[in-house]
C-alpha cells in the first residue's frame, strides 16, 4: 500500500517538470533574433555581431566599402575602416597627406604635420619666426614663439632691458624685479617698510607689511595694548580676544543673559 502511495507521488511530481521542459524560451518572453548572413552568434551569448568586413544596418550586415590606402577596423560600426599612416581622410577617401615646407609628419597621429622648430604653423603653412635681439626660440607653439632673455622684458616685438630699483631684485623667470625683504613697492622704487613698536615684518602681497605682537592690536600706523575685559581671553590670532563660555560680548564686556 505505501509504495503504490510513493509511485502515485513520484509521477504527480514528474509531469511538471516535463511539462517546464517542453516550454520554448518565448514562454518566458524571451525571444531570440535569427542571426543574419555574414554575421556570428556574440561570444558573450547576447545577440550577434557581423564578421571581419562587414558592418551593422538594422539587422543585417553589409560589406565594407573600403577605400584606397585605407584597412579594415574591428568594430561592425561606424563606417569600419580607417586610413593608413601618412594618409588623411576627406569624406570617403584616403587622401595623401600633403607636408608643407619647413614641416613634417606628425607621428603621434600620422594623418596631420607639423612645423620645424623655429616655425610657426598658419593655414598654408609654416612661417619663419622672427626673434628679437635679447630673446631665444622658445616651446610655446600658441604665441609668439621666442622669449626675452633674463633681465629684459618683452614688448611688441621688442626685448627692453629692466632698470632694477635700489634695494630690488630679479625674480625666477627673469622678466620682473620684486623689493628685497623689508622693502616695497611704491611708484617703481623700493622704499623701507616701516615697522612700528611692538610689531614684526610680514612679506604680504597686499596690506599692511607688519604685524603687531601677541597682545597688541593694530591702530593707525601704532601697536597698543590690548585691554581684556573680564570674563575674556585672546583669540587665536593673538590681536583680539573672545568672550569666556558662557558669557556673550554687549556692549563691549562680556556678560551672561
Amino acid at each position: 500500500m505505501r509504495q503504490s502511495y510513493y509511485s502515485a507521488l513520484a509521477l504527480m511530481m514528474t509531469i511538471p517538470l516535463h511539462s517546464a521542459s517542453g516550454l520554448s524560451s518565448s514562454a518566458f518572453g524571451q525571444t531570440s533574433r535569427p542571426v543574419p548572413e555574414n554575421a556570428q552568434a556574440n561570444r558573450f551569448g547576447l545577440g550577434w555581431e557581423c564578421n571581419r568586413g562587414f558592418r551593422r544596418q538594422d539587422d543585417a550586415c553589409f560589406k565594407v566599402k573600403l577605400p584606397d590606402n585605407a584597412f579594415l577596423t574591428n568594430s561592425s560600426f561606424g563606417k569600419g575602416w580607417d586610413c593608413h599612416y601618412g594618409f588623411v581622410e576627406k569624406g570617403n577617401q584616403c587622401l595623401t597627406v600633403q607636408i608643407p615646407t619647413n614641416a613634417y609628419l606628425d607621428a603621434n597621429f600620422g594623418d596631420r604635420w607639423r612645423c620645424l622648430s623655429g616655425y610657426r604653423q598658419t593655414n598654408v603653412g609654416c612661417d619663419l619666426i622672427k626673434v628679437p635681439e635679447k630673446a631665444f626660440l622658445s616651446d610655446n607653439t600658441t604665441g609668439s614663439g621666442w622669449e626675452c632673455e633674463r633681465g629684459y622684458r618683452a614688448l611688441q616685438q621688442a626685448c627692453l632691458k629692466l632698470e632694477l630699483p635700489a634695494h630690488s631684485y630679479l625674480t625666477t623667470g627673469g622678466n620682473e624685479w620684486r623689493c628685497d625683504r623689508g622693502f616695497e613697492n611704491k611708484d617703481q622704487t623700493c622704499v623701507a617698510v616701516e615697522v612700528p613698536e611692538n610689531a614684526i615684518f610680514v612679506d604680504a602681497p597686499h596690506g599692511l607689511k607688519w604685524k603687531c605682537d601677541r597682545g597688541f592690536e593694530p591702530r593707525g600706523n601704532q601697536c597698543l595694548q590690548l585691554k581684556l575685559p573680564e570674563n575674556a581671553h585672546l583669540n587665536s590670532t593673538g590681536n583680539g580676544w573672545d568672550c569666556n563660555r558662557p558669557y556673550q560680548l554687549r556692549g563691549g564686556a562680556c556678560m551672561i543673559e
